[in-house]
């Protein structure tokens, strides 16, 4: 009968696995004072959380944030740039995410081998279901080509049922890209 409840219990604790660490971090992080909810009418602290890999963190600042928030005026946050320093990681992950209104996920197999990115895709998917009542804040940003074969379950499922945008390789998707990102995360 012990070992019955234990495997039920585990089973359980995996299934909910990704609602349960967004929660604690979500309890830990206001309990603490890091995170303070800055949603008043529709404002956030950010327009966009940029989840990406390190690896391609040349793309990131040199030609995505150079386009979005100097031509755009979109204010985003980077980790490499905007976390608080002596937080732990988590924290100031679920907070970044709680504080922007979209969150972008630059894409590539730099980011799927990523532990830390793929977390924060989760965490990103759990302030969609639990804090924002199933809107769709995550946005993907394709800059390699990868199949579906590729990608995660819960990846493939968001990208199958939510827009996704892939970076060109012509100048003129070149400007209709940009042009959609940024309005996209000005809405």
């Amino acid at each position: 009968m012990v070992f019955f409840v234990i495997t039920i219990f585990g089973g359980l604790l995996y299934r909910y696995r990704w609602k349960i660490r967004y929660l604690y971090y979500i309890v830990k992080s206001k309990h603490q004072g890091y995170v303070k909810h800055l949603q008043v009418d529709n404002h956030f602290l950010y327009d966009a959380f940029i989840s990406y890999a390190d690896e391609d963190e040349t793309f990131v600042h040199w030609t995505f944030l150079k386009r979005i928030e100097e031509e755009g005026n979109i204010r985003c946050c980077v980790h490499k740039r905007d976390f608080l320093p002596g937080n732990d990681i988590a924290t100031n992950i679920t907070s970044a995410i709680h504080n922007s209104r979209k969150t972008v996920v630059i894409m590539s197999h730099s980011f799927l081998a990523s532990d830390w990115c793929l977390f924060e895709f989760n965490m990103a998917k759990m302030e969609s279901i639990y804090s924002r009542s199933s809107e769709n804040i995550i946005f993907i940003v394709f800059i390699e080509q990868l199949s579906s074969k590729d990608l995660p379950l819960n990846v493939l499922e968001l990208v199958q049922s939510k827009s996704y945008i892939e970076f060109p390789n012509d100048e003129y998707g070149d400007v209709v890209f940009w042009e959609k990102v940024k309005e996209t995360l000005s809405m």
